[in-house]
């Protein structure tokens, strides 16, 4: 519907950025879908929890909105703002994930990009224009587990390896 069309973000700055990582770029042609989240931060002191709103793609295309909450990532990342994006395997990944209300286990690692040392938030603070050079990190990582791969970058560009575990995500369908 035209409703549903104009709540639509456009992400394609934060998708590019991870697009421009060799350890990120194949998933975009391997997985059945994925969820972006250009900006997680800090939700606040007295709740020490983090939150951030995404999209979740599926050919291409925004099937639904999704949001994260967390209580510990916050203090585990020092409190940056940082962009995420989770390739879903297959079907039943995506499934699990756009059920309504998901949560990854204790064990769920996310792995870490480097930008570029050019990366920059504008004076709004919503929206990334960062290149991910070619000192990319995470040969190692990048892995489906449990059906996802999920990868981080810090809006500073810094490279951390970070638990997100306990990480809760609710889906709405456009």
């Amino acid at each position: 519907s035209v409703f549903a069309a104009a709540e639509v973000e456009d992400y394609s700055g934060t998708i590019n950025v991870f697009k421009e990582s060799p350890a990120v770029a194949k998933f975009f042609n391997n997985s059945y879908g994925y969820a972006v989240f250009p900006t997680i931060g800090k939700a606040g002191f007295v709740v020490g929890g983090s939150y951030g709103k995404g999209q979740v793609y599926r050919d291409g295309k925004v099937t639904g909105k999704t949001a994260v909450m967390e209580g510990s990532i916050g203090f585990q990342l020092g409190g940056e703002a940082f962009s995420q994006i989770i390739f879903f395997q297959d079907k039943r990944a995506y499934d699990e994930f756009t059920s309504g209300n998901f949560e990854f286990g204790a064990e769920a690692q996310a792995t870490a990009i480097t930008a570029a040392a050019g990366a920059s938030a504008n004076t709004a603070g919503n929206s990334t224009t960062a290149s991910a050079g070619k000192n990319n990190a995470s040969t190692t990582g990048g892995r489906y587990n449990k059906g996802m791969a999920t990868f981080t970058i810090t809006k500073g560009g810094l490279m951390f390896e970070a638990s997100i575990g306990g990480q809760k995500f609710n889906y709405t369908p456009l």
